[in-house]
């Protein structure tokens, strides 16, 4: 049975953050990512791209998840693509959310 979320300590935090580092080394050159470390989930690493899908598509590649294992959806009423994969890195589920505006030929903002 898992800890309640109140009685965690740091060390809780110890595995994301260890794969935070080797992402750090190994992946330096890609581009940065929003990144969350919480306590409700501290097995938990995510990823998240605000500014288009190509930083989430460079991250995807380099951590090998494969294109079918990507799920696409829309949300804010239709005029926001969003990109959800997720992959085992070290040890730890490392999540990548990608977001980007539905181009207005799709249906989105003009």
């Amino acid at each position: 049975m898992s800890t309640p979320a109140e009685n965690l300590t740091l060390d809780a935090l110890a595995a994301p953050l260890r794969v935070l580092r080797l992402l750090a080394c190994d992946f330096g050159h890609l581009p940065v990512p929003d990144i969350d470390l919480n306590r409700i989930f501290p097995e938990r690493l995510t990823l998240r791209f605000h500014e288009g899908l190509h930083a989430f598509e460079a991250w995807r590649a380099a951590l090998a998840v494969p294109p079918e294992h990507v799920t696409h959806r829309v949300q804010g009423n239709g005029m926001t693509r969003v990109l959800t994969a997720s992959t085992d890195y070290a040890g730890t589920d490392v999540h990548l959310y990608g977001y980007s505006d539905v181009p207005a030929a799709d249906g989105g903002a003009a």
